[in-house]
């Protein structure tokens, strides 16, 4: 296989990972171990390290349920992480050496939610050409809204007037470390009375990752007369800052709050980044779109990309050999 090694993750190799990740084309804070070890309860880690020789060139952040290993189903997006310098005839070599490690595991197929263009420091799309020389079956694909932030912002004469009404009933706009106010008072009655459903992350979860993350996992929320109305969670990386959580009370439409909230983050907090991503919009595993919360986004002047979610047979490791003529 070309001098490529592959092996588990080990305890021991949390500073090495977490060095490696530091310095990857297409990586985020999201795989750093410690993100990915609040709910390490919770899955079964089957974390990849990649050698060339002694050398670390690749990493996969994994899970393995059964037969099968997904990478990984506590993070937004996922697969090998990789480093400027590998080019695309080594990547497709580590990529086989990778399904073959798994086939000679006794596992059947891998799952890879890729990382969407945006997150990538540079291009980092060889994976979608080893996806597509291995058959790999794609299983669904999202739709993001994201706002490039480059360009002049194209807002709709309705969030102007929402934004309007937030200027008028004098709403504020904190940062804050406190998650809980949040979580306990707007997020989750709203996400119990909307869709029966509780947020991913608990306000203790989320609490635990800002003290790890504090440059990077960020609190904002609005008030109206020392009253929390509405609030957000970002995610933010290097390039893109992703609305994590965006909720409100039902007053939102009368004091414009998240219109107010999401024009000053615009144009007051993130203007200096590359991308603003709203998130998906989907729901049915990408096969629906909620209308309502699309127009929302849309208003805002965001434009569309995708993610999508493949499945590929380990033993299709074969079909790498002899690609280059």
């Amino acid at each position: 296989m070309k001098d490529y090694s592959v092996r588990q993750y080990e305890t021991n190799d949390k500073a090495v990972w977490n060095a490696f990740v530091n310095e990857a084309k297409n990586a985020t804070f999201l795989f750093h171990r410690d993100f990915m070890e609040y709910h390490s309860d919770r899955f079964e880690d089957f974390s990849l390290l990649i050698f060339h020789k002694t050398k670390l060139v690749a990493v996969l952040p994994a899970n393995r349920v059964g037969d099968e290993v997904f990478s990984h189903q506590g993070l937004t997006y996922g697969g090998l992480i990789y480093k400027e310098k590998l080019k695309l005839t080594s990547f497709i070599d580590v990529f086989s050496a990778v399904l073959k490690y798994l086939k000679q595991n006794h596992i059947k197929q891998i799952l890879i939610k890729t990382i969407p263009s945006i997150y990538h420091q540079k291009p980092a799309e060889e994976i979608q050409y080893a996806l597509f020389l291995t058959e790999a079956k794609l299983t669904r694909r999202d739709s993001l809204s994201v706002v490039d932030l480059r360009k002049p912002l194209l807002i709709s004469k309705g969030r102007t007037e929402g934004i309007n009404k937030g200027i008028k009933n004098n709403l504020k706009v904190v940062e804050e470390p406190n998650f809980k106010s949040f979580w306990d008072e707007i997020m989750i009655p709203s996400l119990e009375e909307r869709y029966h459903v509780k947020p991913v992350h608990s306000a203790e979860e989320i609490t635990l990752l800002h003290s790890k993350f504090p440059q990077n996992i960020r609190q904002f929320n609005v008030y109206f007369e020392d009253k929390i109305v509405a609030g957000t969670t970002i995610f933010e990386s290097n390039q893109v800052a992703h609305a994590q959580y965006i909720s409100a009370n039902e007053s939102k439409n009368e004091l414009g709050s998240l219109d107010f909230l999401y024009h000053y983050l615009l144009t007051e907090v993130f203007h200096k980044k590359t991308f603003l991503d709203f998130g998906i919009s989907n729901e049915y595993q990408g096969k629906k779109v909620n209308g309502g919360l699309l127009f929302w986004k849309e208003s805002f002047g965001t434009s569309t990309i995708v993610q999508d979610f493949y499945e590929v047979n380990t033993a299709n490791f074969n079909l790498l050999e002899d690609v280059l003529l």
